[in-house]
């Protein structure tokens, strides 16, 4: 069976939609706080990645779950997606457990080390002290979500994707800013209204589960506990995918750290910027998400000669909705950047950054979509070596250019080509090889 483009835009649409609202979380706390000042929205950087390369590891397990759930239901075994799912909830529960108690207990240590800013440090404590609540919630929602894609029911991410971002405004406007009666609390509240948003996806998701998917098809009955035998078949595939969303999302905050030493106002604008980036990585993390599950659904099926036909049909989608973003963007990068904040001088710093940024996505297209094929076969070893190779020689040129030569923010914003240059060579490399046919998990 070889997917249509309309098909494979069927499956993408939906991811993108909620890509997108996830996003308007990240980009209503930058666009708020960049109404307060530049300490908070530097801190919120800080905070946002430091978070986010937690979350990671939660949803790197969740793709490696996803993986699986897609490749019985390429076989046609629905019966086994549901354990997979149970096992994964109850470990990420687990996990964010272990995960909220140490970083209560370390993060303001580790965090007063790291960064020479007092201000910038105290608020970004502040932020973080809240938005650790939000692991219950989001490592829950990574397994909905993994369960709708690996089964091709992705229309109702969108929707509860407006659900959560809407929560986010509303909660954010009177949080951070004292109004609706609430109280005043700054970027604290920027913190509390994203984990209750989390909150409110997690119960939109299982109230849709249960009332309008045929859960019983799909073993998806409660199974409370663990199961060793169920739990080690996800965790072989996941751990490496774990790791590997770790580290990914890890150096970014060591970038966001190199960055911070340069000052204040090269730190706030790399956080524009990384919200940029965000909003136009989107349409590639959906598509590539789409692709991998596709991936695995084909190769469950045994059609392995139509993946890289596939994959092709992906990328070419992909720049298709992404070139003319970027045309816009390159045009009117003021306009971009206002979103954001109203401190013109500031606006006018982050152009450079935003250009080299743009031009990055042109690599990052084809890189991530290739990248979430190699993921897609199974062989989530290979994928978690190359990705450590690729972060290997993201590190050593973002010490040599932010740390030993001190370079302009716009340059440090280079690292990126560097990243997805290596990362596509290794996945294009691998792919033609061709020895992930027939691989079995």
């Amino acid at each position: 069976m070889r997917y249509t483009d309309k098909q494979i835009w069927r499956i993408s649409y939906p991811i993108l939609v909620a890509v997108l609202m996830e996003h308007m979380i990240n980009l209503t706390d930058t666009a708020f706080l960049g109404r307060v000042g530049e300490v908070e929205l530097g801190a919120s950087a800080l905070a946002g990645v430091y978070y986010m390369a937690i979350f990671m590891l939660g949803f790197g397990f969740s793709v490696g779950a996803q993986i699986l759930m897609a490749r019985r239901n390429g076989e046609g075994n629905h019966a086994a997606i549901g354990p997979v799912f149970w096992q994964g909830t109850t470990f990420l529960l687990l996990l964010a457990a272990v995960i909220f108690a140490v970083s209560q207990a370390f993060t303001p240590r580790v965090l007063e080390r790291m960064i020479e800013s007092p201000e910038v440090c105290a608020a970004t404590n502040d932020y973080l002290r809240w938005r650790v609540y939000g692991f219950f919630f989001s490592f829950v929602a990574v397994m909905f979500r993994a369960f709708l894609v690996a089964t091709t029911q992705t229309k109702i991410l969108t929707l509860n994707s407006l659900v959560m971002v809407g929560t986010n405004v509303v909660l954010n406007y009177a949080l951070i800013f004292g109004k609706l009666g609430m109280p005043e609390l700054g970027i604290a509240g920027a913190a509390i209204a994203s984990s209750v948003s989390e909150g409110v996806s997690v119960l939109f998701f299982a109230l849709y589960i249960r009332r309008k998917v045929d859960w019983r098809k799909y073993a998806l009955g409660f199974r409370p506990g663990l199961s060793r035998e169920t739990l080690g078949g996800i965790l072989n595939v996941s751990v490496w995918t774990m790791v590997q969303y770790f580290l990914s999302s890890a150096t970014w905050f060591l970038f966001f750290i190199a960055v911070e030493h340069l000052g204040e106002r090269p730190l706030a604008v790399s956080n524009i910027v990384r919200s940029v980036s965000t909003f136009f990585f989107m349409p590639i993390t959906a598509f590539a998400a789409a692709n991998s599950s596709l991936v695995s659904n084909l190769i469950g099926a045994g059609e392995q000669e139509h993946v890289m036909g596939t994959c092709r049909q992906t990328i070419r989608l992909g720049y298709c909705f992404l070139v003319p973003l970027l045309a816009l963007a390159l045009l009117f990068p003021s306009v971009v950047l206002r979103i954001y904040t109203d401190d013109l001088p500031l606006v006018e710093a982050a152009v450079p950054s935003l250009y080299v940024m743009l031009s990055s996505l042109l690599l990052s297209c084809p890189g991530n979509i290739l990248f979430s094929t190699v993921s897609g076969t199974g062989d989530t070893r290979r994928a978690f070596f190359m990705e450590i190779c690729t972060l290997a020689f993201y590190m050593l040129y973002m010490v040599c250019v932010a740390m030993v030569a001190r370079a302009d923010v716009a340059v440090c914003w280079t690292t990126e080509h560097a990243y997805w240059g290596v990362l596509l060579l290794f996945a294009v490399t691998y792919l033609r090889r061709g020895t992930w046919r027939g691989r079995k998990i």
